[in-house]
């Protein structure tokens, strides 16, 4: 028996579950995103793969979506309809004997296998969970976390492809090395001014300048991803949040003080409903402001002392966005309250 990893990511996972409830949509281009109206303020959270194939992609603002596919089925978000297909999903995954399941979101999880053929336990997988839930997924299989997880994007739609340390340069080496889980165009960057443009570069480079780079955790780090080396541990530990926040998205700009004052006590009252489930104070208030038309902002401070006021939390958001010094209307705000951590801290509570 082997140990192998599995990571399970469902496809198109929201517009998929929106086609099980209105059958006549299959085939049909289906974008979620907000209430569902292209003509307001709100993002792309899944596109259908018929409304991907005319580009459009999750994150990109509804307006840009309707201009390239017009003919295209709007829905609004559902998070409850979402979250009871999710946790169906993930009681599936439990099923299988012996397998540790560890949730990455509604929509993906790594499971844990001991297998001689992971191949034969993915179509199981997959079998599964489309006859209890009606859902298609696609299954990556790895020696590592990371190399699970990349495998999945070869194996989209609804295939299982493995990728191991025997195959990961073959595959990987001449990549971009944003193609790997982690790295975005902003480190992407950074690897290029180093002279690092590929995943084979970047897992030949030496540590010592990543470390200068990006710091003597991290850069080693990234070092490591471009080897594709990372734990192969599943852990089915119950995830515990470091921070909640909320944010919104205004359909008319807001420039006054007396409304944006009431729009950050909203987002305040709103997370310290949050933060009161979970029991642990506020230790530190992040804002996030976007300004029309489109430029975004991210600020954070620590509190003198932990908090469950939201006049606190306002007044700090507040604060953190006159330090901005910018008198342009303000299209989108959010508050970020950051928890002191659970007894024991968090390295007790999941493992890396």
């Amino acid at each position: 028996m082997t140990a192998w990893v599995l990571h399970v990511d469902l496809d198109q996972f929201l517009a998929a579950v929106e086609v099980l409830r209105r059958p006549e949509l299959a085939g049909r281009p289906v974008i979620v995103g907000g209430r569902g109206d292209p003509a307001e303020r709100a993002v792309v959270s899944t596109a259908s793969y018929e409304a991907r194939e005319f580009g459009v992609r999750s994150g990109m603002p509804l307006k840009t979506a309707a201009r390239r596919c017009p003919d295209a089925v709007f829905l609004p978000v559902d998070f409850p309809v979402y979250e009871a297909a999710s946790a169906q999903v993930m009681d599936t995954l439990r099923s299988f004997p012996g397998t540790v399941v560890e949730l990455l979101g509604w929509d993906e999880a790594f499971v844990g296998v001991d297998v001689d053929d992971p191949e034969a336990t993915a179509r199981a997988v997959q079998a599964a969970v489309l006859e209890v839930t009606g859902l298609h997924c696609s299954i990556g299989i790895g020696d590592t976390k990371v190399r699970a997880k990349i495998a999945t994007g070869f194996g989209k739609p609804r295939g299982v492809y493995r990728l191991t340390r025997h195959r990961w340069m073959e595959v990987m080496g001449d990549r971009p090395t944003t193609a790997l889980w982690g790295v975005g165009n902003r480190i992407a960057a950074r690897l290029a001014d180093l002279g690092i443009g590929t995943v084979r570069e970047l897992a030949e480079a030496p540590e010592a300048p990543l470390a200068e780079e990006f710091g003597p955790t991290i850069g080693p780090h990234i070092g490591r991803l471009g080897r594709g080396v990372s734990s192969a541990i599943v852990d089915d530990t119950p995830w515990v949040p470091r921070a909640h926040g909320r944010e919104t998205t205004y359909q008319r700009d807001l420039t006054t003080p007396e409304e944006i004052a009431a729009a950050l006590r909203a987002l305040a009252d709103q997370v310290v409903e949050d933060i009161g489930k979970d029991g642990r104070a506020c230790s530190r208030v992040a804002l996030k402001v976007r300004f029309a038309p489109f430029f975004t902002y991210n600020r954070i401070r620590k509190l003198p002392e932990p908090t469950f006021d939201p006049a606190v939390i306002t007044r700090t958001a507040l604060d953190l966005l006159e330090a901005l010094d910018d008198a342009r209307p303000i299209r989108l705000l959010g508050v970020r309250a950051e928890m002191v951590p659970p007894q024991g801290g968090y390295q007790d509570v999941r493992r890396a």
